[in-house]
C-alpha cells in the first residue's frame, strides 16, 4: 500500500509540474493574429499593414459568415482558426494599476504583481494633471509588458469618470470626485497616458474606456439596485453635471471606448438609448472607437428591467442604438435569431464589429507578433520597477489631505521615543489599494511606514472597521496611548463598508470607531493624529472640534506605498498639498436626502439642499478644495479685465432687447477669451506644492451654480519664492452655464472670480 501511495503522489507531483510548466510556457506567448510565419494567413488583406484600418476591417468582414460575426460582438471573442485569429478577451481593468479583476489579465510567477497606485479619488486630490497622465503612462507600460508574455489584454475598461454626486456611493472611491472640470481633466490625463503610443497617428499603446455612461451613481442603497434603477435627470443636470467628463474624454482624450451603464436614464436603459449612443457619443462627439456594455447589461435590460418582450428585441435595440460590444454572452446567443426574424439587419452587425476590428488594428493585434513591434521589448523587467513604485508613493504623498493641524505636525522623529499606532486600519495592507485592484508589487502599511522612522507600539483597537462591541479592544488601546509620546489613530472604511454593489446608509464612522477615537484621545499622553482611510467622506465633526485631537488627515485608499507616504507627510519629509475633491457633509444629510433624488440644484420650497459644492446650500464638515499645508501661500492679482464685450452679429436681438444670456456658440465665441495672471508667494518657512483654484460665481440666471471651477494649476515654491500663474479663460466655454433646456449660454452681467480669499469682479456685456 505504501509503495502504491508513493507512486500516486509521485504521479500527482509530475502532473502538477507539467501543468505549471505548460502555464509558464503559455504565459510567454502573447495572443495575436496575422502570424508572419504562416504564409496563408499573412497573405490576407486584413493582415496588410500598408492598408488603412478601415480597409483591413472591410477585408476581414467580407470573409465572415453571420454565425462567425456574432462571435466578435462579445467580450470573450471566439477563435477563428481558419483565418488564424485566436480567441481574445476584451475585458481587462486598469483603474489604478493593472488589475486581476477582468478575465483578460492575470498574474503568475513570471509577473507576480504590478504597481498599485492610489484609488483615483486620492490621486484626484492632488489636482495635478501631469500626475494623472504620468500614472496612465506607467500603467500602460506595465500592461504592454504583461501582454508580451501572454498575461494581459490590450483593451482596458478604465477609468471610471462618473461624478461622485452622493457621499454614500460605494464606488465614489473609483472616481475623480464631484466636480465636472476635475473629472474631465482626470479623464483626459489618464486616458492620454494609457493610450498614447508616440509618433503621432492613430496607433494605441492600450485602449482605454470611459465609464459608466451616464448618470450612474447608485449601486445598492436600501434595496434600490443599479440593475433596475431609473435615474430621473433633467436635461439641464445631464448636460451640466453628468455629461461633461464623458464629452471631454471622447473629444479631448480621444478615448477608444465608452461603456454604457446598467441603469435607465429617464425610462430608457442607457445601452438601448439611440440618442445617447449613436446620437451623442458617435454623432455629436465623434467617438473614434467602440461602445461596450457594462457586464451583462443587455441581459439585464431584458431579464431584470423587462424593457423588451423577447431576447431578440433586446439584441436588436442595443445594436441598432449603437452598441458595438457586449460584455457578456447575450449578443452571441440571440443576434443571429434577431437578424433571421428581420428585427436587425446584418449591416447593423457589420457596423458594430467593424468598430471593434478597427480598435484591435490600432492596437497592433492584427500586425503579427507584438514582440517584433513597438513596445515589443517590454517584459517582466518593466513591471514593478523602482521608479514605478516611487511614483505610486509620490502620488499618495501629493493626494493626502491635511484637514486639521493645531501645530503638532510635522512630527520630529528625533524627539519621539515611542509612538502608539492604533486603529482598525493602522496595519492595513489590502485595504489600502481599494477595489478593482491587482496584486501589488509590495505593501508598506501605515504601521510599517511609521515604524521605519520611530519606535512604535501597535494596538488595533478594533479587529475590523466594523468595530462592533465584540471586536472593540478599548482597554489595550487606551493604555498604549497613555504611555506614548504621540498617538496615530488610523480609522475609516474598507470594501466591507463601501464598494461596488454596496452603498452606505450613514456618514458616521462605522460601528464604535467614534468611541475608540474619543477614548484614545482622552487617554493619550501626547498629541493625537487622526488618519481617515476611506473613499467617501465621513462626518467627523466630533474630532474636528476636539481639543484632544491635534491633527486630522484623509488618505483615501493610498495604494501599495500608502504607509510610506503617510510617514513622509507626518514627519515633514513632504509638505502636504492635497485638497478635497468632494464635499464632506454632516450626518444629517443622509437622514434627510434620498440617494435616488438625482437633482443637483436645491429646492427651497421643500428644503432640498442640492448637491456638491456647486449647488449645496447646507452646512459642511469640510468643503470641496479644503486642505492645509505646513507653510502659507499668499495670492495677489496681477492682471484681469474688468469689462469683457461680446461682439454679437449685426441684427442680433440682444442689441435691442435686454438679454440675460447669449448662446455659447457662434462667431462671437471664436476668439472671445482673456487671461488672468496671479502672483503666488510661499510666505512660510517650508517648501511645498500648492493648488491654485480659479472659481467663478456667475450671475443668477438659469439656476446657475453658486460657483464653479474654471481651472486649477499646481505650483511648487521654495520658502519666500513667488511665481506667476496664468489662466486663459475661454468665455463661451468657461463662463457659460447650462440653461433649463440643456443649452449652453453665456450669462451677461457681473461674474466674480475667486482665488482663495481673493475676489475680482468683471462685467460681461454685449
Amino acid at each position: 500500500m505504501a509503495m502504491a501511495a508513493a507512486k500516486v503522489v509521485l504521479a500527482m507531483v509530475v502532473a502538477v509540474a507539467v501543468v505549471w510548466c505548460s502555464n509558464v510556457a503559455r504565459a510567454q506567448t502573447p495572443v495575436f493574429a496575422c502570424d508572419a510565419s504562416n504564409a496563408t494567413v499573412s497573405a490576407y488583406g486584413f493582415c496588410d499593414r500598408t492598408k488603412s484600418a478601415a480597409a483591413r476591417a472591410a477585408d476581414l468582414l467580407g470573409r465572415l459568415t453571420l454565425a462567425e460575426k456574432v462571435g466578435f460582438l462579445v467580450n470573450k471573442q471566439a477563435a477563428l482558426p481558419r483565418l488564424g485569429i485566436p480567441a481574445y478577451e476584451w475585458w481587462s481593468e486598469a483603474l489604478h494599476g493593472v488589475s486581476y479583476v477582468g478575465p483578460g489579465t492575470r498574474f503568475s510567477t513570471l509577473v507576480p504583481g504590478a504597481t498599485s497606485f492610489p484609488q483615483p479619488i486620492l490621486t484626484a486630490a492632488s489636482f495635478n494633471a501631469s500626475l494623472f497622465r504620468a500614472i496612465g503612462e506607467v500603467v500602460s507600460t506595465e500592461a504592454r509588458a504583461m501582454h508580451n508574455v501572454g498575461l494581459a489584454g490590450l483593451t482596458f475598461w478604465s477609468p471610471n469618470i462618473n461624478i461622485f454626486r452622493d457621499p454614500r456611493w460605494g464606488r465614489g472611491q473609483e472616481t475623480p470626485g464631484e466636480d465636472p472640470l476635475l473629472a474631465s481633466k482626470y479623464a483626459v490625463g489618464y486616458v492620454t497616458g494609457l493610450q498614447n503610443a508616440g509618433g503621432g497617428g492613430d496607433a494605441l499603446k492600450v485602449a482605454a474606456c470611459c465609464k459608466h455612461y451616464t448618470a450612474y451613481d447608485v449601486d445598492n442603497w436600501k434595496g434600490v439596485e443599479r440593475y433596475t434603477f431609473d435615474a430621473v435627470v433633467s436635461q439641464q443636470d445631464l448636460d451640466d453635471t453628468f455629461q461633461p467628463p464623458f464629452k471631454s474624454c471622447v473629444i479631448d482624450g480621444n478615448v477608444a471606448s465608452v461603456m454604457c451603464s446598467y441603469n435607465k436614464v429617464n425610462g430608457k436603459p442607457t445601452c438601448a438609448d439611440k440618442d445617447l449612443l449613436s446620437g451623442v457619443i458617435r454623432g455629436d462627439w465623434k467617438l473614434n472607437g467602440y461602445i461596450v456594455s457594462d457586464c451583462d447589461s443587455v441581459d439585464v435590460l431584458y431579464n431584470n428591467q423587462h424593457y423588451t418582450k423577447n431576447p431578440e428585441d433586446a439584441a436588436a435595440i442595443t445594436i441598432k442604438s449603437g452598441l458595438d460590444l457586449n460584455c457578456g454572452n447575450f449578443l452571441a446567443q440571440h443576434t443571429v435569431a434577431a437578424v433571421q426574424a428581420g428585427k436587425l439587419s446584418e449591416s447593423d452587425v457589420d457596423r458594430a464589429i467593424t468598430n471593434n476590428f478597427i480598435v484591435l488594428m490600432r492596437l497592433g493585434f492584427f500586425d503579427g507578433d507584438p514582440r517584433k513591434l513597438p513596445f515589443g521589448s517590454l517584459g517582466p523587467k518593466d513591471v514593478c520597477t523602482s521608479s514605478n513604485q516611487e511614483l505610486a508613493r509620490e502620488a499618495a504623498r501629493q493626494g493626502i489631505v491635511l484637514l486639521k493641524n493645531t501645530g503638532a505636525l510635522p512630527l520630529s522623529a528625533k524627539s519621539i521615543k515611542s509612538m502608539a499606532v492604533i486603529g482598525p486600519n493602522a496595519n492595513a495592507s489590502f485595504t489600502m489599494i481599494g477595489n478593482y485592484e491587482g496584486t501589488p508589487c509590495k505593501y508598506t502599511t501605515p504601521l510599517q511606514g511609521l515604524g521605519a522612522n520611530v519606535a512604535t507600539v501597535y494596538q488595533p483597537g478594533c479587529t475590523s472597521v466594523g468595530c462592533s462591541g465584540n471586536s472593540l479592544q478599548l482597554s489595550a488601546a487606551t493604555q498604549t496611548a497613555a504611555s506614548a509620546d504621540v498617538t496615530v489613530l488610523v480609522v475609516g472604511a474598507d470594501q466591507s463598508v463601501e464598494r461596488e454593489s454596496l452603498d452606505r446608509t450613514s456618514l458616521l464612522l462605522p460601528g464604535q470607531q467614534p468611541q475608540l477615537v474619543s477614548a484614545v484621545a482622552n487617554a493619550s499622553r501626547g498629541p493625537v493624529i487622526l488618519v481617515v482611510m476611506s473613499g467617501g467622506p465621513f462626518d467627523i465633526s466630533f474630532a474636528k472640534s476636539s481639543d484632544k485631537i491635534s491633527a486630522i488627515l484623509w488618505v483615501g485608499y493610498p495604494g501599495e506605498a500608502g504607509g510610506a507616504a503617510l510617514a513622509d507627510i507626518l514627519f515633514g519629509y513632504h509638505n502636504p498639498g492635497g485638497r478635497l475633491p468632494v464635499t464632506w457633509y454632516p450626518a444629517s444629510f443622509a437622514d434627510k436626502v434620498s440617494m435616488t433624488d438625482m437633482r443637483m440644484r436645491p429646492d427651497s420650497s421643500t428644503g432640498y439642499p442640492g448637491r456638491t459644492y456647486r449647488f449645496y446650500t447646507g452646512d459642511t464638515v469640510y468643503a470641496f478644495g479644503d486642505g492645509l499645508s505646513y507653510t502659507n501661500f499668499a495670492h495677489s492679482l496681477v492682471s484681469a479685465p474688468e469689462q469683457v464685450a461680446v461682439q454679437l452679429a449685426e441684427g442680433h436681438a440682444c442689441h435691442t432687447e435686454h438679454c440675460l444670456s447669449v448662446e455659447a456658440a457662434g462667431e462671437h465665441c471664436g476668439s472671445l477669451s482673456f487671461d488672468v495672471h496671479l502672483r503666488v508667494r510661499n510666505a512660510g518657512g517650508m517648501a511645498g506644492g500648492h493648488t491654485v483654484f480659479l472659481f467663478s460665481s456667475p450671475p443668477s440666471v438659469h439656476n446657475a451654480p453658486a460657483k464653479h471651477l474654471l481651472g486649477f494649476e499646481k505650483v511648487s515654491l521654495e520658502p519666500g519664492q513667488a511665481g506667476v500663474v496664468a489662466f486663459k479663460v475661454d468665455v463661451c466655454k468657461d463662463l457659460s452655464v447650462v440653461d433649463e433646456l440643456g443649452n449652453r449660454k453665456v450669462a451677461l452681467g457681473s461674474h466674480t472670480l475667486h482665488v482663495g480669499d481673493l475676489k475680482h469682479t468683471l462685467n460681461l456685456r454685449v
